[in-house]
C-alpha cells in the first residue's frame, strides 16, 4: 500500500513510528506537510501538489494535524477525500472533535456521561451559569485551547466570576465545567482503534497540579479499565465518527464522564505506559479498513 502521513514534521515521536510502522509491513510512506500543499478544486480531476508533485497513487492518509493549522490540514485532507483516498480519520470528524463545544453537544445528543457545562456570552448570565454548573469549584477553559493551556481551576464563586468576566472582556470564547474532586487530578487516556480500546493509561497530574495534561509535568502509567469505562471511550469515538482516537475520561461517583476526544493522539505516552506497538496497529487498522472512497461520517451532523 502506498500511505500518506500528513504532519508538518518527521521527526516528531508519533510521526517517526508511524514511519517505522508502515516500513516495517513493507508499506510505501510519505509524510506530507499540509502548509506546503495547494490544490487545485474542480468537478473533473481534483488534485494536490506538493513541492512541485503531484500526489496521486495513495491508498491511504494518516492525519497528524496539529491544531493550530486545523483549518487548512483539514481541507488538504478533504481534498485527498475527494480522490477517493481513504482517511484514517475524516476531515469532517476532524473538525467536529476540535471544537470543543459542538464535540460535548454531540456526546450529550448520544446520553454519553461529561461534566456539567455551562456556555454563555454575556457577562450579565454568569451568576445564573455558575447557578446551573452547581457552584464552585469549576474549571472554565478556553475553546481554542490545547495540552491543558486556557484552562483555569476557580477554587471560589467570586474568582470564577472574575475569571469568566475577564475572559469574556477579551472576547474569548469559553465553557465552565464541574470540578470532579474525586478524580484526584488524574484522567484516563483510553486509544480507540476501529470499534475497541486497544490500550489505557492513567495520568497523574504533578502535585499541585489539577491539570493531568503530560506536557504540564504529569506522569503516566499503566491502568486497568472498567467494562463501562470501555464502552463510553468507544461511544464517544463513534460519536465523533473518528477511527483512532485518545478518549480522556474522568472517574467520577457517578461514572466515567468524558472530559475530550482527541483526533491526533500522540503514541509516545500511551506507548511507553503500555509497552505496545500501538503505530503498528494504526497500521494494521489501515490493511483491514482501507477501501477506495470508504468513508464512516457520511451524511451525519
Amino acid at each position: 500500500m502506498k500511505i500518506g502521513i500528513l504532519s508538518r514534521n518527521s521527526s516528531l515521536y508519533s510521526t517517526r513510528r508511524l514511519i517505522e510502522a508502515c516500513k516495517e509491513r513493507e508499506h510505501e510512506v510519505k509524510v506530507i506537510d499540509a502548509l506546503r500543499c495547494y490544490m487545485n478544486i474542480n468537478s473533473d480531476k481534483p488534485s494536490i501538489h506538493f513541492k512541485g508533485e503531484d500526489l496521486v497513487g495513495f491508498d491511504a492518509i494518516i492525519p497528524r494535524i496539529g491544531a493550530s493549522v486545523t483549518f487548512y490540514g483539514c481541507a488538504v485532507l478533504r481534498q485527498f477525500e475527494m480522490m477517493g483516498v481513504y482517511p484514517v480519520n475524516e476531515s469532517v470528524a476532524i473538525t467536529r472533535s476540535r471544537d470543543k463545544l459542538r464535540s460535548l453537544q454531540l456526546l450529550s445528543r448520544k446520553g454519553i456521561g461529561m461534566p456539567v457545562t455551562g456556555f454563555a456570552s454575556k457577562p450579565d448570565d454568569v451568576k445564573d451559569l455558575l447557578d446551573m454548573v452547581g457552584g464552585s469549584p469549576v474549571v472554565i477553559k478556553l475553546l481554542e485551547g490545547t495540552q491543558g493551556i486556557g484552562v483555569v481551576l476557580a477554587e471560589t464563586r467570586k474568582a470564577a466570576e472574575s475569571v469568566i468576566e475577564a475572559f469574556m472582556g477579551l472576547k474569548a470564547d469559553i465553557m465552565v465545567q464541574e470540578y470532579i474532586k474525586e478524580a484526584g487530578g488524574a484522567d484516563i487516556r483510553c486509544f480507540v482503534i476501529g470499534d475497541r480500546v486497544i490500550a489505557a493509561m492513567k495520568r497523574q497530574g504533578a502535585e499541585g497540579e489539577f491539570r493531568s495534561n503530560l506536557h504540564r509535568g504529569g506522569h503516566a502509567s499503566l491502568v486497568r479499565i472498567t467494562p463501562q469505562e470501555r464502552k463510553t471511550a468507544i461511544d464517544a469515538a463513534k460519536a465523533m465518527g473518528l477511527g483512532v482516537a485518545g478518549v480522556d475520561l474522568l472517574r467520577s461517583s457517578r461514572g466515567p464522564l468524558v472530559m475530550e476526544v482527541n483526533s491526533s493522539p500522540g503514541l509516545e505516552g500511551i506507548e511507553n505506559a503500555t509497552g505496545k506497538d500501538i503505530a503498528g496497529m494504526i497500521v494494521q487498522h489501515i490493511e483491514k479498513s482501507a477501501k477506495p472512497w470508504k468513508t464512516r461520517t457520511r451524511g451525519k451532523g
